[in-house]
C-alpha cells in the first residue's frame, strides 16, 4: 500500500462512527423540530415555552452580555474540573502507595462528601465573597469525589501477579507505577473524569444561583424576574454546550490514551 493510500485511509471515518454520529444528530434535530411544532401549533405563550426562533433571537440582545457571562461560567466549570482531576488523581496515587494514608483519609473524605454542597455555598460566599472563585470551588467540590473513587479503584484493579513479577525484577516503585499501575488504571480514571465533567457543570451553576454577579446562572436569575423565557432557554443551551465541550474533550483524550477494548463504559 502506497503512502498516499495509507494517508487517505487514516483520514477516512469508519462507517460505524458515521452511523453513530448521524443518529445522534438526527435525534437532536428531531427534538428541535418537535419543540418548534409544539410551540407553533400548540399556541403556547412565549413566556411559558418560547420557540427555537425566539430563543436564538435572544442572542441579539446586547443587555445580556452573552460572551462575558459565558466566559465566566466556562472559567468556573473548567477551572473547578481541572482542580478536581489534579487533586483527585494525586490523592488516589498517594492511596496506592500508602495503605495507611488511604485507611486514615478515605473515611474523612467520605464524611465530607456527605455534606450537601448547596449548604456550603453561603459559607463559600462568606469566606471568599462573590466572584468566580467560590463557584469554581463549588464545581470542584461536586466533581472531585467520583474522580477520586474511580481512580483509587483503578489502582486496586492491577493484577497482583503482575505486580509481583515486576517487583521480582527489582523495579523501583516509580517504575512499577509508570509502567504498570498507571496504564492499568487509565480506563477507570477516565470513567471518573466523565462523571466529574457532568457534575462540574452542575456545581458551577449551583454556585451562581447561590451567589454571583456574573455568569449564565446569574443571568437566568435576572431575566426570570421579567419572565424573559427565551433568554433563560438560551442560557440553558449555552450551559449545555459548555458541558458537551468539556465532555467531548475528555472523550477525545481518552481515545488518545486508552485502547478501545480497555475503556470502561
Amino acid at each position: 500500500m502506497s503512502d498516499a493510500t495509507k494517508s487517505r485511509a487514516a483520514w477516512q471515518i469508519p462507517p460505524e462512527a458515521v452511523r453513530r454520529y448521524t443518529l445522534a444528530i438526527a435525534a437532536h434535530a428531531a427534538l428541535i423540530l418537535i419543540w418548534y411544532l409544539v410551540v407553533t401549533y400548540g399556541r403556547i405563550p412565549t413566556f411559558v415555552l418560547p420557540s427555537p426562533v425566539a430563543t436564538i433571537a435572544s442572542l441579539g440582545g446586547s443587555n445580556y452580555h452573552w460572551i462575558g457571562n459565558t466566559l465566566v461560567t466556562a472559567s468556573e466549570i473548567f477551572g473547578g474540573y481541572f482542580l478536581s482531576v489534579v487533586i483527585g488523581v494525586a490523592i488516589a496515587i498517594l492511596f496506592s502507595w500508602s495503605r495507611t494514608a488511604e485507611e486514615t483519609a478515605m473515611p474523612l473524605l467520605v464524611t465530607l462528601n456527605m455534606i450537601p454542597k448547596v449548604a456550603l455555598g453561603p459559607l463559600f460566599i462568606v469566606w471568599l465573597s462573590y466572584g468566580i472563585m467560590p463557584n469554581t470551588i463549588m464545581a470542584f467540590a461536586i466533581s472531585f469525589f467520583p474522580i477520586l473513587l474511580n481512580t483509587t479503584r483503578g489502582f486496586r484493579e492491577v493484577e497482583p501477579e503482575l505486580l509481583e513479577l515486576v517487583r521480582s525484577l527489582h523495579s523501583s516503585k516509580w517504575q512499577t507505577f509508570v509502567k504498570i499501575q498507571l496504564p492499568s488504571a487509565l480506563p477507570y480514571i477516565f470513567s471518573g473524569m466523565k462523571v466529574g465533567a457532568i457534575l462540574a457543570v452542575a456545581g458551577a451553576i449551583v454556585g451562581e444561583f447561590l451567589g454571583s454577579a456574573r455568569g449564565l446562572g446569574y443571568l437566568m436569575l435576572q431575566v426570570q424576574v421579567t419572565l424573559d423565557t427565551p433568554a433563560m432557554f438560551m442560557a440553558v443551551i449555552l450551559i449545555t454546550l459548555l458541558g458537551m465541550l468539556l465532555y467531548g474533550l475528555v472523550l477525545g483524550l481518552e481515545k488518545l490514551l486508552v485502547v478501545r477494548d480497555a475503556r470502561v463504559a
